[in-house]
Parts: structure tokens; sequence; C-alpha cells
């Protein structure tokens, strides 16, 4: 996809991830200063608030903000934004700095329409493979969503979605008993969840939680059925619907 670069400031919100607070520098952080693995940990750090939405599309990044938050180097920082780049988060502008990746609608939803076909496939291929014990799983984290339907605070719904949500689609992933499957849709994932959390409103989970879920009933049924075609289907169509019922382009189809 050809990314659509776009300057100034963004918004920031206060999500309960692993960095909690814009201020804390996190443990892992304190323990590996000096240390090689550093630039991974920083990697991760940044890369959580990315798909958390704590960064909005086009915001500037400073590695100088950065390095002074976490007391540390430019040189972590410099690595983790370069490998961020490489996975189509951030884009690394020369003489002019770092800043969050930013894609139009049409590349949006050409993602989503690719992305469900392959999570599709990875579904139909689970319900010929899934074991019994991978199904308590997935019953387990489809039991925690349909509680925090019962939760009102958005952020906390938001943010909680989208940890059991992974945790739910990851035991599907399993299910089909193809490392290759699984290691292609972690990355597929994670640009998913950027996506969805710099696109559009605020919040967007917050509001979808139920018919998500509603979703992930369907499919968990069609599993447990070992229905191939039935799962491939709700799962495709729960992906591709992720435009629409999730992301919202109303405000910026006359710019793409």
């Amino acid at each position: 996809m050809q990314r659509r670069r776009a300057c100034g400031g963004g918004r920031r919100y206060p999500f309960a991830v692993s960095t909690s607070h814009p201020s804390t520098v996190p443990p892992a952080l304190l323990s590996l200063r000096g240390s090689s693995r550093l630039s991974s940990v920083v990697h991760d750090q940044i890369k959580e608030r990315l798909l958390e939405g704590r960064y909005s599309g086009g915001e500037r990044l400073s590695v100088e903000a950065l390095r002074k938050e976490w007391g540390i180097s430019k040189q972590p920082v410099m690595e983790a934004l370069r490998r961020l780049s490489g996975d189509g988060l951030v884009d690394i502008i020369p003489q002019v700095g770092c800043q969050v990746t930013t894609y139009s609608p049409r590349e949006v939803e050409d993602f989503f329409v690719m992305f469900g076909g392959f999570e599709g496939t990875i579904s139909g291929i689970a319900a010929l493979r899934r074991t019994d014990a991978q199904l308590a799983e997935l019953d387990r984290s489809s039991e925690k969503i349909g509680r925090l339907c019962e939760a009102i605070d958005p952020v906390e719904r938001s943010h909680g979605y989208r940890v059991l949500n992974r945790r739910f689609h990851t035991t599907i992933h399993a299910m089909a008993h193809s490392r290759v499957m699984a290691e292609t849709s972690a990355r597929m994932w994670d640009l998913s969840d950027f996506l969805i959390n710099t696109t559009g409103r605020q919040q967007p989970l917050s509001s979808a939680l139920e018919q998500r879920h509603d979703d992930h009933e369907r499919i968990r049924a069609a599993l447990h059925a070992g229905d191939q075609q039935a799962a491939r289907r709700e799962m495709e169509q729960h992906i591709v619907e992720i435009v629409g019922s999730v992301i919202h382009f109303e405000q910026q189809r006359s710019e793409s």
C-alpha cells in the first residue's frame, strides 16, 4: 500500500497499556539500559502505543522527547523507529523526522478485504483441525468478551476488547496448526489494530463491541460444528465489515 503522509500534531489518550503514563519509565527499560536488547523493548513500547491509538495518524514522533522520557540514548529509539517503519506503522522522512503513518480510505478498505480473505481461510482450516481443548479455550475468551459488554467506560471497553479479541483470534490460529499462517496473520493483526485506532473516530471498538461479540459467537458456533464453509464465511465477513462498523470515513471521503 502506498502511504499518504500528513503533517501536524495529534491527540493522545490515557489508555491503560503497559506504558500507563507518559512520564513513567517502564521497568523493562530501566533494567536494560546499556543492553543490546534495549532497542527491542523500546520498539515494543512504542508499538503498543501505536496499536492502542495513543498517537494519531500523521502525528510527529520526537526521538529527543522519547529519549528523555525513558532516560536513554537516541540510538535505541532510532533503531526501534526504523523497525516500526518496516512494519508500516511510522514514516521516516529524510531531513524532516518521523511521524505516524496515515493511509487513505481506499488503502484501508483494500487491506481489510485482503485480510478478511486470509483470516477466512485460516478459520475454515481451523474448523477441520481444532481440538476439544482449543474449543474450550475459545469459549473462555468469548465469555470474557461477553462480560466486557457490561462495562460502561469506553476506554475500558476499547482496550479490553483489543486484548481479548487478539486472544480469541490467536486461539483460532492455533487450531489451524500452521506456523506460517499464524506468524503471517500476527503481523496483519498489528496493522489491523493500528488502522482501527488511528483512522476515524475515537475509541471505535467501544461502540462496536456488542456487534463484534455477536460475530464471534457465529464464528465459534461454526468451529464447534466443524463447518468449514460457515467458519470461513463468518470470519471473512467479520473482518471485512470492520470498515463501516468500526472504522468510519465520512469526513475523509472527499480527500481520498
